[in-house]
């Protein structure tokens, strides 16, 4: 009697990898393919689907490759338990970059078989993703906040100035919303420029951009910092000056190549779920004067030791700055209301072999762990589910 073998994914932008992962998925035995919800993708991932539910059904349960399929009944990264539990696979098998801990451990658990297959095509075609797709419809980059983050609200410089460290990346992977990585600001790009940054001065783009996203009209009150919009739009590393100000003082920009290439094999960043709506990040917040002072100096360390590509000192700095802005905004990493136990990730993370340092980008309570790691090769090698960082070049 063949094995029961299952897969689970949402299959919105279904396509040729998609097809060929099942061919190969099936080789184990009887394909089961469980698929996400439109609830479940709008929760985890805050988009609707191109296609709704049982019109992705349909198209899955109409390739060759598929015994049956189903639509999970359950929530998050995670919601294909329900169908696992009815259905009692022997066989779990995962794509390289959809391998977790958490879902390996899952089947440990209940015995059932994990295999992890490296995304490879069919025999003469191009390797095709979701990610891939997404990221060739739009070129425009995003950014990583790497050190002195908040200090761009005059809320927080007010009580001591000092600079917040930003690296604008390339789109090479599919950019979440609500995960730390300025997606609300690139959304106000693309409603200007839908596809690529318009060649001009980036800096005086950076400026019409964060002029554009905080219109004075706006009703919530909330003004975004500027370090996404220069984070985004300044290309290499930058570092801008606040004090008591919307906008930076200053702007200095490191593009040399060694210095860019270094830090691109010593970062990584590891996905988790997305901040929950409506939770608080603020609530509880604890800004004095020392603190903020330790912010700016971590941020500063940090700098200099990106400047002299010293492993070992960038990691100390990057993990001062992170645990400086926790020590202001306990939300981070306790969010309210959160599902997500941040404090456990960042636990299991820590003590993984070849990881210095780590911190969440943006504001917190979910998205992403950037970490800081001795290789980032062999790191994302030994941990499929890591994603390698691509910093934009002019």
């Amino acid at each position: 009697m063949p094995k029961k073998v299952f897969v689970s994914g949402c299959y919105d932008l279904l396509h040729s990898g998609h097809v060929e992962f099942f061919r190969q998925a099936s080789a184990y035995g009887d394909l089961y393919v469980g698929i996400g919800s439109d609830a479940t993708v709008l929760h985890y991932k805050n988009h609707k689907t191109l296609y709704p539910e049982q019109e992705r059904l349909f198209m899955v349960k109409a390739i060759r490759y598929v015994k049956d399929a189903f639509i999970n009944a359950g929530d998050g990264v995670m919601d294909f338990i329900p169908t696992v539990e009815a259905l009692k696979p022997d066989i779990f098998v995962v794509n390289a970059d959809g391998s977790s801990e958490q879902k390996r451990k899952f089947c440990e658990e209940r015995g059932i078989e994990y295999v992890v297959l490296q995304r490879t095509p069919a025999e003469g075609l191009k390797a095709r993703s979701s990610t891939d797709l997404k990221a060739e419809s739009s070129s425009i980059p995003t950014r990583l906040d790497l050190a002195g983050t908040w200090i761009d609200q005059p809320y927080v410089s007010y009580f001591a100035p000092g600079w917040a460290l930003t690296i604008s990346l390339e789109p090479t992977f599919e950019v979440r919303d609500r995960c730390g990585l300025s997606t609300s600001t690139r959304k106000m790009i693309q409603k200007i420029w839908p596809i690529k940054l318009p060649d001009m001065e980036p800096e005086m783009l950076a400026k019409l951009i964060f002029c554009f996203e905080n219109d004075p009209e706006r009703s919530d009150g909330i003004i975004s910092g500027a370090q996404d919009a220069i984070g985004i739009c300044i290309p290499g590393l930058a570092r801008h000056y606040y004090n008591n100000r919307f906008w930076p003082e200053k702007i200095e920009t490191c593009e040399n190549p060694a210095v860019l290439d270094w830090l691109e094999n010593h970062l990584a960043m590891i996905p988790m779920e997305p901040r929950r709506p409506g939770c608080s990040v603020v609530e509880g917040k604890d800004i004095t004067e020392p603190k903020v002072k330790a912010l700016a100096a971590a941020a500063d360390r940090c700098w200099d030791a990106i400047m002299a590509m010293n492993l070992k000192a960038f990691a100390a700095a990057y993990l001062d700055s992170f645990n400086a802005q926790v020590a202001m905004f306990p939300g981070m990493v306790r969010p309210v209301p959160s599902a997500l136990d941040i404090p456990a990730t960042i636990a299991q993370w820590a003590a993984t072999p070849g990881v210095l340092a780590w911190k969440m980008p943006g504001a917190g309570g979910g998205g992403y762990l950037a970490l800081v790691v001795e290789d980032a090769a062999t790191f994302c090698q030994q941990h499929p589910e890591g994603i390698r960082l691509h910093i934009r070049r002019k």
